[in-house]
């Protein structure tokens, strides 16, 4: 997949086939999207192309509103979109001056004289352009004279991709990945660069790197014990993820660690890839670091029975 973030840079594409939108958790909704374009791509021997904006458009417009969560980074949104085949990716850039362009405007020189759509496969109730003022008929009205033609996306399809979009949020932050990892049709993916911890793993005989997670509009799980993938470069190891505020230490803050198995090295300033498989357990105090530790065991032995059957 070729990614694009200047739009004077686009190519003329190979009969392009358009879709819209933020696409976050790339889930099972959002694949029934993708796979129908690059159907349609394949049959016009044309090019499936996916348009998203970054920043999020409410962190523009609503500045002050710290409630957005996003299932994926930019980052983990391009792998996954590459995974599932997409052609080409076209990430723009939103702004309060874009947010002003008229919907003629906004199709004219925006989605037609960058990208030149034979099809743009649309929600019908995408809204676009000035106070949201375009949608789906505001297509329809200038296919003609602008040579695309609009295919809709069915009702219930987009009702499900926003239903589900809430419910893969909602189970995540319950701890309820692997509900999650249901509705989404992957593992939930988690980024964050080693920094350097309280070494409280070491001293319990289960070192662990201590991630910091840099998007702070990520979602991050509920606290708990998390099987877990994790890329190191290119190599994937079995390991298992904590979340939570070390109970049985009086912890104060929030930890994001991970123990990684037949692992030797230093990690320190690296940045790992977490596919989150399954929950464990939730998080609890323990009276003594020995009891802490034999539960670590057991943890472990849970955690490899989950992660070699798949």
């Amino acid at each position: 997949m070729k990614v694009y973030r200047f739009l004077d840079d686009l190519p003329r594409f190979r009969n392009p086939v358009l879709t819209i939108g933020t696409f976050d958790g790339v889930h099972e909704g959002h694949q029934q999207i993708i796979g129908r374009i690059n159907a349609m791509a394949r049959e016009m021997d044309g090019e499936s192309i996916l348009l998203t904006f970054h920043p999020h458009p409410r962190l523009v417009l609503n500045p002050n509103d710290t409630s957005l969560q996003l299932i994926n980074t930019l980052q983990e949104k391009i792998d996954l979109l590459d995974h599932y085949g997409i052609h080409e990716m076209i990430i723009a850039t939103f702004s309060k001056a874009f947010a002003q362009t008229s919907p003629r405007d906004y199709i004219k020189h925006f989605l037609v004289d960058k990208i030149q759509p034979k099809v743009i496969v649309i929600g019908y109730d995408h809204h676009f352009g000035k106070d949201r003022g375009g949608n789906i008929e505001t297509l329809r009205q200038y296919a003609g004279a602008f040579g695309y033609r609009v295919e809709e996306i069915e009702k219930h399809i987009v009702e499900d991709v926003g239903v589900s979009s809430t419910k893969i949020r909602e189970a995540i932050s319950a701890g309820q990945i692997t509900q999650a990892n249901h509705l989404l049709g992957h593992p939930f993916r988690l980024t964050g660069r080693v920094i350097k911890g309280h070494q409280i793993g070491n001293q319990l005989g289960y070192p662990t790197a201590n991630l910091f997670v840099e998007d702070k509009h990520k979602i991050i799980p509920g606290v708990g014990i998390y099987a877990s993938r994790v890329r190191v470069g290119e190599q994937w190891y079995k390991g298992m993820l904590y979340i939570g505020y070390r109970p049985t230490f009086s912890g104060k803050e929030k930890a994001i660690e991970v123990n990684l198995f037949d692992f030797n090295g230093n990690l320190y300033g690296d940045e790992l890839t977490l596919d989150i498989v399954a929950e464990i357990r939730g998080d609890k105090r323990f009276d003594t670091p020995e009891e802490l530790a034999a539960q670590m065991a057991a943890d472990k032995e849970a955690t490899l029975r989950i992660l070699d059957q798949g």
